[in-house]
């Protein structure tokens, strides 16, 4: 599914980190319009290219978290428990949360953020550079209209797939997250090998 971001973000996007899968995601949806000023990143240490934005208008470590439609959780799972509290209150406000972390369960997200609607994704390597495929599963309370606008913001990556059940999403991320970046070594081990 395809679609343009600002349908789904007329209040804007908060991403809780930004290293390479979220930083691909927001270059995916400032290349379809989606203007900096109604970006929000949080991220403990941020690279040029976030502080060039920032002169533009997104929104870099406020001291006040913006109203935002959706809120991308882009930390590495072991840091997620301490990051989170940052962008809990957007709970309360109807905010749909998309976790690209791996390992953590909707179960795990509920539990630190209280009735939420949450979308789990797993993208794969060339999600990066635009190629790749991501499988998603939703919970009661995101629902029909969280998967599609979870669709449509990670149409910026590639495709999509919908998940029957959760527990999918470990063959999910063993073989598509995996994968691929087993294949890019290959291919650079190779191509190493020719040129010895």
């Amino acid at each position: 599914m395809t679609g343009d971001p600002m349908d789904v973000l007329p209040n804007g996007i908060v991403l809780l980190g930004c290293g390479k899968m979220g930083g691909a995601m927001l270059e995916g949806w400032l290349a379809g319009g989606l203007p900096p000023s109604r970006v929000c990143v949080i991220a403990p240490t941020p690279t040029d290219r976030l502080q060039a934005l920032a002169a533009e208008g997104l929104a870099l470590n406020p001291d006040a978290l913006p109203r935002a439609d959706v809120c991308l959780l882009a930390v590495k799972p072991q840091f997620m428990a301490d990051a989170l509290p940052a962008v809990a209150a957007l709970a309360a406000q109807g905010a749909l949360f998309v976790s690209v972390a791996a390992g953590l369960t909707i179960r795990w997200f509920e539990a630190a953020l209280g009735p939420a609607s949450i979308v789990r994704c797993m993208p794969n390597t060339p999600a990066a550079v635009g190629k790749g495929i991501t499988a998603l599963f939703a919970n009661d309370a995101a629902g029909e209209a969280g998967l599609a606008a979870a669709e449509t913001l990670l149409s910026a990556i590639g495709e999509t797939v919908r998940l029957e059940a959760e527990g999918q999403m470990d063959a999910v991320t063993g073989v598509s997250g995996s994968g691929p970046a087993y294949v890019f070594h290959m291919i650079e081990a190779l191509a190493a090998a020719g040129e010895a």
